[in-house]
């Protein structure tokens, strides 16, 4: 497990130092069992403006490094990340629940890995440098950049931003969910165990409405990435309004799941639960929303139920479970109280509802819950609830499903389950969603990550996570040059 001094002290320039004067410390629950397992340092301005120096004064020599010594470097990360695996996947349920056999060690700690992976092999063929006519175009690194990341797949979405953003030259501020510090203080130790230089990478824990304004409005940081809530993405805007610096927001989303009348039931149904309550429904791209025929409606409600029941929901290190407990206090009293308003509203309880699952009476345990019969403005319909609770929503034609789906301000994926892919991909096209997943799709590690409307702007995950901390330079006159 990571050093307690590595929780009550920031790495930056190189070194884990003391907090400036000011801060505060806070205790780390254990999401499994309520009690404490850690205490964490709050990071202030102070601590920010000492982290955002180191990078300034980075920068420039790394970013003018050759891509060669770069490339170099991400390998060594990715030693480092493989050797260490192991420990990543015991920080990560350690500090928000994931279940170790079927999520931590799956998924949760690898794909860490894997977008440093994908960012070296793109690296060593990316085009920082192409002549067109006799205008040379160059692309070259944004400068020093924030990165502010959430609990839910909290490496996922510090690699995910950090190995391009490393990988083209910037140096960077890492400023971490104060609900996931395990994971977050685990990969500050590999890339340092790995030769980032100093600077280059620099980390300060503490709360996020507080530090997140200040690095988005702090004149030395050229660019923000930040993966959170609508208004943690509005708030972050209007910091970095003043001095036009780029920002990059992956915000929440509603997705919907539209099943097609020639569908696969069962197995459309089936994919749909287990989709939405993975992760313990903590997942932004997660399939909230199953829109399914009318005239089908029973026999989902039925499928649903006995898909849902047999999840095992329970302790996050038995080999069995596949639901842990939700990641923070703050977010199970919110989906507590989205399971109430769906009882409220009225809609029809298939499975699961109020109180806590058998067997797990500490904690921040849900029952994995799934309402039917609901209509597109009830709030569980329209608002991102963050927990293992699906909604079912019935429709009379494709037209009026594909409507729905699009009647929402979130834009961030969808899915279509359909007899043939042919026919899921004609309604993909209509989805107005970053991403579409056919007949249960996975993720592409390598594809654009990102959404439309109100689920955000700009795009992650391979070369398009490149494009996002390179800015573009047209030298003219440069032919033969």
């Amino acid at each position: 497990m990571v050093p307690a001094d590595h929780l009550l002290n920031f790495y930056i320039d190189g070194h884990w130092v003391a907090p400036e004067a000011g801060g505060s410390q806070r205790e780390i629950i254990n999401p499994a069992t309520g009690d404490v397992s850690g205490c964490l340092a709050f990071g202030t301005t102070a601590d920010v403006n000492k982290a955002v120096q180191a990078a300034a004064r980075a920068f420039n020599k790394y970013s003018a490094w050759p891509q060669s010594q770069r490339n170099e470097l991400l390998q060594a990360i990715c030693a480092e990340y493989q050797r260490r695996l192991a420990e990543m996947a015991e920080a990560i349920t350690a500090e928000m629940g994931a279940p170790l056999e079927t999520l931590s060690r799956q998924v949760q700690a690898p794909i860490g890995l894997w977008h440093f992976q994908t960012a070296l092999a793109i690296a060593r063929d990316f085009n920082f440098d192409r002549l067109q006519g006799t205008t040379r175009i160059l692309r070259e690194p944004v400068g020093v950049c924030a990165l502010i990341t959430p609990w839910n797949w909290p490496v996922n979405q510090i690699a995910c931003k950090l190995a391009p953003a490393l990988a083209v030259g910037c140096s960077v501020v890492l400023k971490p969910s104060q609900s996931a510090p395990y994971s977050a203080a685990l990969m500050a130790e590999i890339l340092h165990d790995a030769g980032v230089p100093a600077g280059v990478f620099n980390m300060v824990q503490g709360e996020g409405a507080r530090l997140g304004e200040v690095l988005a409005s702090h004149p030395q940081i050229d660019m923000v990435s930040l993966t959170g809530s609508n208004a943690a993405g509005a708030s972050i805007a209007k910091a970095a309004a003043d001095s036009a610096k780029r920002v990059s927001l992956e915000l929440g989303g509603k997705s919907a799941n539209i099943i097609l009348p020639t569908a696969d039931l069962e197995k459309a149904v089936t994919h749909g639960v287990t989709a939405m309550m993975g992760n313990t429904g903590q997942t932004c791209v997660a399939p909230s929303r199953m829109l399914v025929p009318q005239a089908q409606l029973a026999e989902v409600e039925d499928l649903a139920k006995r898909v849902c029941e047999s999840l095992v929901v329970g302790d996050p290190r038995a080999p069995d479970t596949f639901i842990g407990p939700i990641a923070n206090e703050r977010q199970y009293l919110r989906v507590v109280a989205m399971i109430e308003t769906g009882v409220t509203e009225g809609a029809h309880l298939v499975a699961g509802g109020t109180g806590k699952p058998a067997g797990c009476e500490r904690g921040y345990f849900v029952k994995p819950t799934v309402f039917s019969r609901v209509h597109n403005q009830m709030t569980i319909a329209r608002e991102e609830i963050f927990g293992p609770v699906l909604t079912i929503l019935p429709y009379t034609s494709v037209d009026e499903a594909v409507d729905i789906a699009n009647d929402s301000p979130y834009g961030l994926s969808g899915y279509v389950y359909g007899g043939t892919l042919e026919e899921a991909a004609v309604v993909a096209r209509r989805l107005r969603t970053g991403m579409v997943h056919l007949n249960g799709a996975n993720v592409d590690i390598a594809a654009p990550w990102g959404g439309y409307k109100q689920s955000g702007n700009g795009r992650e995950w391979g070369e398009w996570g490149f494009d996002e901390f390179l800015e573009t330079k047209a030298v003219l006159g440069a032919a033969g040059v």
